[in-house]
């Protein structure tokens, strides 16, 4: 492999010489060295730049496209290789939307280590719409999401099921009521994910079947992460809609509490998502060992 290219393509992925030469474990200089040899070869400019920012040029994103695709390969041909002596290895990098990555892989990931010991895992941490685009600029081989965007692109592979439900402090005043109006509903103040969360999506789409529109829904904030809703909630008179598997602790603390909505159910899948027509050993070897720890047939 022409360490150039290697280098080339963490500047392009970065926009950044600086955080290339740290991931690399080289010199800014050598990073910039590199990128001129091969602008050098090429007879051509790959990056522009404008100060301390860069970015790539016309000739840069098709290198970067091809790029990609040579290292694709590399990782299959180690792979591929690597069986022919029973010990498996390779590079398998993949993402995971925010409630999967904190509460469902980190067992899928063990077991799954303990079985290829010398397979290595990059794990991509984002929300739903960032995982797919990871997956179409071939970032990652496989994503494992909450929503389903129905992407052409992406083939889309229902795994796991989970419950949204509505949960607030175990102090709140609501928790005497035996259930929740969808008019009571309007009057309470919400915490919700940002836009691009897969679970925002399931919520804006379940309210929608039962004749509430999202904007009804009185929103205090919007956060980042589960854990800093849960926080939220934790300390304030607030509401939230949330995977069952996100609140399992803090239910069985009864520090929250789950509040039954008339009418209401959110049902969705997790799916695990990979390009349309792309297939290779390793990644179908991870999905066969989630399918075995879910006992599922996928």
């Amino acid at each position: 492999m022409d360490f150039r290219l290697k280098v080339f393509y963490t500047v392009a992925l970065r926009l950044n010489f600086t955080k290339a030469a740290t991931e690399l474990y080289i010199t800014q200089p050598a990073v910039s060295k590199h990128i001129q040899e091969l602008e050098e070869t090429y007879k051509t400019k790959l990056f522009e730049r404008n100060g301390s920012k860069i970015a790539l040029t016309p000739a840069g994103k098709i290198l970067l496209k091809y790029t990609k695709s040579i290292f694709d390969i590399y990782r299959e041909i180690d792979f591929e290789m690597s069986s022919f002596n029973k010990e498996r290895q390779g590079l398998l990098r993949l993402g995971a939307s925010t409630t999967i990555s904190q509460y469902i892989i980190s067992p899928v990931l063990a077991n799954f280590h303990q079985k290829q010991k010398d397979i290595k895992v990059n794990l991509l941490n984002g929300n739903t719409e960032q995982i797919e685009n990871a997956l179409i600029n071939k970032e990652i081989e496989i994503g494992i999401v909450e929503g389903q965007s129905k992407n052409q692109s992406i083939k889309y592979i229902p795994f796991l099921k989970d419950e949204l439900v509505l949960v607030c402090n175990s102090n709140n005043s609501f928790v005497k009521q035996n259930e929740i109006s969808l008019n009571d509903l309007k009057s309470m103040k919400f915490i919700t994910r940002e836009r691009g969360s897969g679970t925002l999506e399931v919520i804006e789409f379940a309210l929608k079947k039962v004749g509430l529109k999202f904007s009804d829904l009185q929103i205090e904030m919007q956060l980042g992460s589960t854990e800093s809703i849960k926080s939220y909630l934790l300390n304030s008179d607030c509401f939230a809609f949330m995977s069952i598997h996100a609140v399992s602790k803090e239910l069985r603390n009864k520090e929250l509490i789950v509040l039954d909505v008339e009418k209401l159910s959110i049902e969705r899948f997790f799916y695990i998502i990979t390009l349309v027509g792309k297939s290779d050993s390793l990644s179908e070897l991870f999905i066969q060992n989630l399918a075995s720890h879910y006992n599922l047939k996928l």
